[in-house]
């Protein structure tokens, strides 16, 4: 069969409330969100392994507070007390573990937001307590925020995980691929973001469409 022209498009990433998919493995995490105003401190911990959801909540939150999002690694070379005049998503926090200038920065950001009036939310795979930040006085801090886990996936919410990654990718899987792959993929986001990509880009090689017959193939050629 000939193989299919492959282009290069656009893969859709939707941050909207709408289109986040609440389950009882992320609905502490969506209250917590919805409910910012209250948060002790004005400060929260958003935790969940890579793909959980952390950064389309903090869009969602963005969205609803007014918050500015930036990269924990990207802290040293901003103009810190501009940046601390709105509420702030800082992404990864650990990522910045021994690095003491952003160190420096998000430990500066921190105090002047709060000082001002504003919210934070930290986003990280770990509970603060693991994040091993260097500065003593800033670790303190980071460990003084309330903290929500985003739990491993249900079906119900692998399933719309799933149904999302193809969407975003403009793929109409049969009706019996995704009942297919809850069975027999690790129960896990980033697994299910891998799986996606590998049966788009096998479905483009051979010409074919995306159905159960081509999961199993893949799925069994992954697990071999």
């Amino acid at each position: 069969m000939a193989r299919q022209l492959r282009f290069d498009l656009p893969v859709r990433t939707a941050h909207g409330r709408e289109d986040f998919f609440v389950s009882p493995a992320n609905a502490q995490a969506v209250a917590m969100i919805e409910g910012w105003a209250d948060w002790p401190g004005r400060k929260l911990a958003l935790l969940g392994p890579s793909g959980a959801g952390k950064t389309h909540l903090a869009h969602v939150w963005a969205a609803l507070s007014g918050a500015t999002i930036v990269a924990a690694q990207d802290l040293a070379g901003h103009d810190i007390p501009r940046l601390a005049r709105t509420s702030l998503v800082v992404e990864d926090v650990p990522t910045i573990a021994g690095d003491i200038r952003a160190e420096e920065a998000l430990f500066h950001l921190h105090n002047l937001a709060l000082a001002e009036g504003h919210a934070l939310l930290f986003t990280a795979h770990t509970a603060p307590a693991r994040w091993g930040l260097a500065l003593p006085d800033l670790q303190s801090r980071m460990e003084g925020a309330t903290a929500v886990i985003i739990a491993p996936p249900d079906d119900d919410l692998l399933a719309a995980v799933l149904m999302k990654l193809f969407t975003d990718r403009q793929l109409s899987p049969t009706p019996d691929t995704i009942p297919y792959l809850l069975r027999h993929i690790d129960r896990s986001f980033d697994t299910a973001r891998r799986i996606v990509a590998a049966l788009d880009e096998a479905a483009l090689d051979q010409g074919r469409e995306i159905n159960r017959r081509l999961a199993i193939e893949l799925v069994s050629r992954l697990a071999g």
